[in-house]
């Protein structure tokens, strides 16, 4: 598994993502398939948090595209929400598992 982590109301994958994902598209490539789940906190207004937590996913989502994934072999699923608040990072993540 590959997290991400963004920064607070963020979705901008951070610099060397594409190095993290480098496992994840050779498995993909190899006829893997990946689950990509993006994460929230539940403060704050909860459609916008699960729009910021779908945003997030479709960036990571987008990256392993760039890096030669098809599209078809990403599944994204629906944000979930996470226990505590925006200071805690997990609330902000992004989890790419291999299938």
């Amino acid at each position: 598994m590959v997290k991400f982590y963004f920064a607070s109301g963020k979705a901008d994958l951070a610099q060397g993502g594409a190095d993290a994902l480098a496992d994840a598209a050779k498995a993909a490539k190899d006829g893997k398939k990946l689950t990509v789940s993006g994460f929230h906190d539940s403060t704050g207004d909860l459609a916008t948090n699960q729009e910021l937590a779908k945003t997030r996913a479709v960036a990571v989502r987008d990256a392993l595209v760039a890096l030669g994934v098809d599209a078809a072999q990403v599944e994204l699923l629906k944000p979930t929400a996470t226990e505590g608040g925006g200071a805690n990072p997990e609330a902000r993540r992004v989890e790419v598992s291999i299938q």
